[in-house]
């Protein structure tokens, strides 16, 4: 039989082993794996009950109680460290993840809206001002809406290949938002005043010039319409946009569904109309084309030209924005410079 003093000093070397591996335990892994060197059937708290069939039948509830005690006192003590390693590397972590406040934060530049978005809505909120309503057509015209309805004639060179991009005999791609104006006077009866604005396309393409820009085009039709409502509008349009100081006069000029055409230039708003590079020494600034509704193109719409007259102006806003911000390379609004961008936020 085994003497019950000499397995109690087991006991107490299990409990003395545990203690001192635990010194060079560094992360939770290695302590579930010594855990379980010592707790498991097999371990070496385990392996103490085997010494149960040595000892006198009145001391073994003595050393079962001792290492039922010496288990349960590891279980704590192994708990107990886990947690302990657990807030080591928390901590170690948070310290890793730490940020410095108190350093500079990292520049980060704000974008703004385009310029030709700027514009855009720059334009809106005038007209919008003046009761005009908007009206977007689609990019795809066929040629009755895009020519043949604003009295174009079919020899006109704006239907030739190499200005048009025809998608079929029939369909194209719209050289012009004046074709919205069709759309809105066959559905509409007067009075009418909408801004249709979009991307029209056009086989050109300078550094003023793109084979894709923007426009906006605007209709008036009521009763006792006349040239003396285009310019008080567009007085206004131009003050709003180029300065309180701006001033516009009209010239005589042709397009198929304005008569009288005009064009329409400002006095330069860089010297005050007395004469500069950017205007050419002339002191005025062309800015874009307008006039009268053609008689034939409300009748082609259903409209007695008796009755009713309109005005009709097309403004583009690629160019306005060049004007408004001195670009003097279309080409500019399309690649996105910043060093461009960033200047130019009238927002």
């Amino acid at each position: 039989m085994a003497d019950l003093n000499q397995l109690l000093g087991k006991i107490a070397e299990v409990r003395d082993a545990i203690k001192n591996s635990a010194d060079g335990l560094q992360d939770r892994r290695a302590v579930y794996e010594t855990r379980k060197s010592f707790l498991e059937k097999s371990g070496r708290i385990g392996q103490l009950m085997k010494y149960m069939k040595e000892i006198e039948p009145a001391q073994k509830a003595d050393f079962g109680k001792k290492v039922n005690e010496l288990k349960s006192w590891a279980v704590d003590y192994f708990d107990s460290l886990d947690e302990k390693i657990k807030q080591k590397e928390l901590q170690s972590r948070y310290e890793s993840e730490k940020i410095d406040i108190t350093l500079p934060s990292t520049h980060r530049q704000v974008g703004c809206l385009h310029p030709v978005t700027q514009v855009r809505n720059q334009l809106i909120d005038v007209f919008s001002g003046m009761g005009f309503t908007i009206y977007e057509g689609s990019e795809i015209e066929n040629d009755y809406y895009n020519f043949t309805a604003l009295n174009t004639p079919k020899d006109h060179p704006a239907r030739d290949m190499q200005d048009t991009f025809y998608l079929s005999p029939e369909f194209l791609l719209r050289t012009q938002t004046s074709s919205g104006q069709i759309h809105v006077m066959e559905k509409q009866k007067p009075p009418i005043k909408i801004l249709s604005p979009g991307k029209v396309f056009r086989s050109d393409d300078d550094a003023t010039h793109s084979p894709m820009f923007s426009q906006m085009e605007g209709l008036v039709v009521d009763k006792g319409i006349t040239l003396g409502d285009l310019q008080g509008m567009l007085d206004v349009f131009v003050k709003k946009i180029y300065g309180d100081d701006t001033r516009t006069r009209l010239r005589p000029s042709y397009f198929p569904f304005t008569e009288p055409s005009v064009e329409v230039d400002v006095s330069c708003f860089e010297c005050g109309g007395k004469g500069c590079n950017f205007c050419k020494h002339t002191g005025w600034i062309e800015v874009l084309g307008a006039g009268i509704v053609n008689r034939k193109v409300l009748e082609n719409c259903g409209i007695d030209p008796d009755v009713y007259s309109g005005l009709a102006f097309g403004i583009g806003i690629e160019r306005t924005a060049m004007l408004k911000y001195g670009i003097n390379n279309i080409k500019q609004l399309f690649e996105s410079d910043i060093r461009v961008l960033s200047q130019i936020d009238d927002n």
